[in-house]
């Protein structure tokens, strides 16, 4: 969020320049003489900068995953870009939108404004749209009074800060149309509690189901929180293999 507000100050004092140039200081200027810097400086990054924008704000945005919250599907150190017209067009900072396209469904792999503090952008897995009742229990997640199909795959180890070894056991659940992978610590403890999801809100998860602050400690995503849905990892620079991997 304070990146688009700087890239809207710098659009707006190189476009100021410019049409300054155009409709004032140009005229001033004798037939041949060179554009002052600070124009020419102007002239240049204005077109640049406002592809830019409109791409980030519009079309897909870069985001650097900063922790483990969402292991196994997305590791600390990935680049990712998300769709930002995915759940519709959005007026740049503001965040209303404009042009409705689609909403967050069930399964989704979203970013997000973190509810408690707007500046910092969080993301999560879409668990609970509006309507659903959200248990979970025993580390097990029911939907709708509907138990999720979890499978177990095989054992899993990270490291954490501070060179801690995480020992957890990696399942494949079903959710909704979506299969995707979770970890859960059998002898750690997990917020548990049933909640039921009101209009406009959504209920999030990290996939690192006992290294996740998500919706169980503080609440729900208000629609208009909404950034976009992670699509594609485009880079990390401990493991070239993930890059070109798809989000899901």
């Amino acid at each position: 969020m304070m990146f688009a507000l700087f890239m809207v100050l710098v659009l707006m004092v190189t476009g100021f320049i410019w049409l300054l140039d155009i409709a004032v200081l140009r005229k001033r200027r004798a037939p041949n003489a060179k554009d002052p810097m600070l124009v020419e400086y102007s002239k240049s990054f204005f077109p640049v900068i406002l592809v830019v924008f409109l791409i980030r704000s519009f079309i897909a945005e870069p985001f650097k995953i900063p922790s483990g919250s969402m292991m196994p599907t997305l590791l600390a150190g990935d680049f990712i870009l998300v769709n930002k017209f995915t759940y519709g067009l959005r007026v740049p900072i503001l965040n209303n939108t404009f042009i409705e396209v689609g909403h967050p469904k069930r399964g989704d792999v979203f970013v997000f404004h973190y509810p408690p503090e707007p500046s910092i952008d969080y993301i999560k897995r879409v668990v609970g749209v509006p309507g659903d009742k959200i248990v979970y229990q025993d580390k097990q997640l029911y939907i709708n009074g509907q138990k999720m199909d979890m499978t177990y795959l095989d054992d899993y180890q990270y490291e954490t800060t501070g060179f801690n070894q995480v020992h957890a056991k990696r399942y494949s659940e079903q959710l909704g149309d979506v299969k995707h992978d979770v970890l859960i610590e059998e002898n750690s403890f997990s917020k548990e509690g049933g909640v039921e999801v009101p209009p406009g809100y959504y209920f999030a998860m990290g996939d690192n189901r006992d290294n996740s602050k998500d919706s169980r400690y503080w609440g729900f995503v208000p629609e208009r929180n909404l950034v976009g849905r992670a699509f594609f990892i485009w880079w990390n620079f401990e493991d070239f293999k993930r890059i070109g991997s798809s989000v899901h």
